[in-house]
């Protein structure tokens, strides 16, 4: 979607999914609450997901396909490895700051997820973490692979917190993160 355009019946159902299923749970929603929520009727809802279980699907793996996309745009447009690292840090920072929902989402409903969309959720999140890897270790030839690898988890679990630990505006929590995720890397 480009800037400034309407979003599509599609994205305002997974964006108000994501917010009601961070509220009450997957299984504390059902299709005539989503439906009500967006404005149609339970039963329209068909006309654009299969299921409820395919909203759930797209809306995480579409996030994990999103957060590598984006990801690796970042570090191709970088100068080199440190740059790509302070890219990377802004845009996870930004994702969790604007995209909340997606995270509790994902973290409390993701044995509701059907398992093939659960496998490629893995294979895209290995990516990216390996995108992060492969840049720390542009920075730091010393570091293994391995090493690398727990950095950018730790960084996530970081940022990612910010569903439960946000006491701060928008701002001053994206100045904290970014400050917080580049202590932890070492580059600050």
């Amino acid at each position: 979607m480009t800037a400034g355009a309407e979003p599509t019946r599609r994205a305002q159902i997974l964006t108000t999914a994501a917010e009601l299923f961070a509220g009450r749970g997957f299984h504390g929603v059902s299709m005539a609450d989503l439906g009500a929520a967006c404005g149609i009727s339970g039963p329209a809802l068909y006309k654009h997901f299969t299921s409820k279980d395919a909203i759930l699907a797209e809306m995480v793996v579409g996030t994990s396909h999103r957060l590598l996309n984006v990801g690796t745009e970042r570090v191709e447009a970088a100068d080199d490895p440190s740059a790509a690292i302070e890219a990377l840090i802004d845009w996870h920072v930004d994702f969790a700051l604007r995209d909340r929902a997606l995270i509790v989402v994902q973290d409390r409903d993701w044995e509701s997820l059907p398992a093939e969309a659960r496998d490629e959720v893995r294979t895209l999140q290995r990516a990216y973490v390996d995108l992060w890897a492969g840049q720390l270790i542009g920075v730091d030839a010393d570091l293994s692979l391995d090493a690398a690898r727990a950095q950018a988890h730790v960084v996530f679990g970081l940022i990612n917190s910010t569903p439960r630990s946000a006491r701060l505006d928008v701002e001053a929590m994206r100045e904290l993160l970014t400050t917080m995720a580049r202590r932890a890397l070492q580059i600050d």
